[in-house]
């Protein structure tokens, strides 16, 4: 006999309360969920990809093979696909750095036809057109594709800007290689005020490619000049940090090279796979790196000694090898020191060698010990011979702060030759012959220069051209 309403089982209640659980949670969940994502959508996401992949070629082939298959299009969607063509055109020449060292006079860099802001100029109208279409769609309403199209073109107007600004920052690094010393202070601040300008300002997920490899690159850069300063500075631990950091993000850039291959066909058949050759923008960055990296180990030289007994080896790894040339330089002409001397007259910060505690208290150097050998070769600084380089740093100080001549000075009582010049403001070279050796001696003389302009910033910034001596 039937029970009429009879109360369900337990277990069944349960069951008919968790089913209708899941529907109410199922409700609730599918307005969360994200639309299919349309063929166009998945075009851009593949054309950023590659761009994020700096592969220009592979990025401007896939707009082009779209717009070919589609010339019955919207005309907001052709549009699109023919900016893009253009800006993966504008960004391998950027990457290539083409467009560096125009010579001044006649034409103008920025009204050469080929320059890159020229392109880019081009480029940021184009995509302004697109996001007004956007805006005046039919009904006052975009559909979803045109309001798309519209607010990724916009967000790629302030790339657009970012990347002119930009590459009107690398010309003015390549202008000041001709100058005898560079202020990178300045050069930082500019950067950082950049930074801050576009931070966040191409930001749509379609977009995270792009924005990716753009924020690398310029993390790189503000990590290699501020390293720039501190070296100046002769501050040990911050210049380390800000190098790793670049090394870091360096690493993260090149491994995108590293994942990609090209395949080339050979003359009679078969082919073969090659690693892609990344642009001069990501060489010139290695190469201002590895100049930092040598000069760091240079002027630490006696701090990172403290930490390992294999420091011959390490500096052989670095280009160039200022340990190495030195100390060959000592071997082949018997010198007696070769040493970098460090002025320090006022800086309150100076502690000596390595690493100290932002808190500990040393008392300010005094008489000759504001001019300590932060290097000296092949052992300790001649205390004998320290009041006569001092002498001559002070009677010398017009020529040598130049920053381009060879001081000579011979002292007949104690029959020693002095060769001196100054790399960069703060800091001197001194060459030390017990003996008397000539004034216009080609190899002192060579040898001086050429390692103060290896020191100088000026060469790593005239390579920003492609094909340079730098």
């Amino acid at each position: 006999m039937v029970v009429p309403n009879a109360p369900a089982a337990p277990g069944l209640q349960e069951d008919e309360d968790d089913d209708e659980l899941l529907l109410m949670t199922s409700s609730m969940m599918i307005p969360l969920m994200s639309p299919p994502v349309t063929a166009e959508q998945g075009v851009l996401q593949t054309f950023f990809t590659h761009l994020g992949n700096l592969s220009y070629d592979k990025a401007k082939d896939h707009v082009e093979k779209e717009k070919e298959a589609n010339k019955n299009a919207g005309a907001s969607w052709c549009s699109m696909l023919a900016a893009l063509a253009h800006l993966a055109a504008a960004e391998k020449a950027y990457h290539s750095m083409s467009f560096m060292g125009q010579k001044p006079g006649g034409q103008s860099f920025f009204s050469r036809k080929d320059s890159i802001r020229t392109n880019y100029t081009s480029l940021y109208n184009e995509l302004k057109k697109v996001v007004t279409t956007g805006r005046n769609a039919v009904g006052g309403t975009a559909p979803h594709l045109e309001e798309l199209l519209s607010h990724i073109s916009e967000q790629l107007c302030f790339f657009v800007q970012a990347r002119m600004e930009i590459a009107d920052f690398y010309e003015k690094m390549y202008t000041l290689s001709s100058q005898k010393f560079i202020n990178s202070e300045e050069l930082v601040s500019i950067l950082d005020t950049l930074l801050k300008k576009y931070s966040a300002r191409f930001h749509h997920p379609i977009l995270s490619p792009l924005e990716s490899v753009f924020q690398l690159e310029l993390d790189v850069l503000g990590h290699l000049l501020k390293a720039q300063c501190l070296i100046f500075e002769w501050k040990f631990l911050l210049s380390l940090v800000n190098l790793h950091n670049a090394h870091t993000k360096l690493q993260t850039l090149g491994q995108i090279f590293e994942k990609q291959k090209e395949t080339r066909k050979h003359l009679f058949g078969g082919q073969s796979q090659k690693a892609v050759q990344p642009p001069h923008l990501f060489l010139w960055l290695m190469k201002f790196k590895n100049l930092l990296v040598a000069k760091f180990s240079f002027y630490f030289h006696e701090a990172l000694s403290r930490q390992t007994l294999e420091m011959k080896t390490l500096t052989a790894k670095t280009n160039p090898d200022y340990f190495g040339k030195i100390s060959s330089f000592i071997r082949k002409y018997d010198a007696v020191n070769v040493s970098l001397i460090f002025d320090n007259r006022g800086s309150d910060s100076f502690q000596g060698h390595g690493y100290h505690h932002p808190d500990s208290y040393r008392e300010a150097p005094k008489g000759v010990d504001q001019y300590p050998a932060i290097v000296s070769l092949p052992n300790d600084r001649p205390v004998m011979h320290w009041p006569n380089v001092i002498m001559i740093m002070s009677d010398k100080s017009s020529d040598l702060n130049t920053l381009e001549k060879v001081v000579y000075f011979y002292d007949e009582k104690v029959q020693s030759t002095y060769f001196m010049t100054r790399p960069e403001p703060h800091f001197t070279i001194v060459v030390i012959f017990e003996s008397k050796k000539s004034e216009r001696d080609s190899h002192f003389i060579s040898f001086l220069n050429e390692l103060s302009h290896s020191l100088k910033s000026s060469r790593v910034f005239a390579s920003l051209k492609p094909g340079s001596k730098g």
